[in-house]
């Protein structure tokens, strides 16, 4: 089996591709140890000390190590964490458990106003047919959060998370493409 790497806009981050679906639908942001407990795999990157994010997406597994860590000593041990992982066939997500379900969070005070279903259409539309799929060739995800007189909020995973380049691609990426098309849209906020 061979894992192949490619390198993020987060020096912080690179995506691995094993070759075959990770997760068929949807995708998981483990930000810490205790949220890795769910999965077996992500425990397991956790474990090696230097990670401190895992995302697994469609085809790909992004991992975020510590400020100071260098990717020539750790890449080895994720490679043969995740080589042992997919060779062996385990599951992705510990068994009798729902974690593998993401239901993404609402965040406190941000919500849709009925009166813009129409609105909060057309944007989930855009984010989920032009944004996502650039952002997941980045190793990241874009998940929406909600539509606020003329804000739309967003939350960034993976990859995205933390990058140094993320500020620029929301704000002169995202934020023009939503304004192009939806003209109620002012700007675009992380949360």
């Amino acid at each position: 089996m061979l894992i192949e790497t490619e390198t993020t806009p987060n020096p912080a981050t690179v995506k691995f591709l094993p070759g075959r679906v990770v997760m068929g639908m949807g995708t998981r942001d483990f930000a810490s140890p205790e949220e890795a407990d769910a999965s077996p795999l992500a425990s397991a990157l956790f474990s090696l000390g230097d990670v401190t994010g895992v995302f697994f997406g469609g085809d790909f597994i992004s991992v975020t190590i510590a400020p100071g860590a260098q990717w020539s000593d750790v890449k080895p041990d994720i490679l043969a964490t995740l080589l042992e992982h997919f060779s062996a066939d385990m599951p992705l997500f510990s068994a009798g458990s729902a974690a593998d379900i993401m239901v993404p969070a609402e965040a406190e005070g941000i919500g849709d106003d009925p009166a813009d279903a129409e609105i909060t259409t057309q944007i989930r539309e855009l984010i989920d047919t032009r944004v996502r799929p650039a952002v997941a060739n980045d190793g990241g995800d874009i998940v929406y959060h909600g539509f606020d007189k003329g804000t739309v909020y967003l939350k960034m995973q993976g990859a995205c998370s933390g990058c140094p380049s993320s500020a620029a691609t929301l704000k002169n990426g995202i934020e023009q493409l939503l304004k192009h098309y939806v003209p109620e849209v002012i700007e675009v906020r992380a949360i």
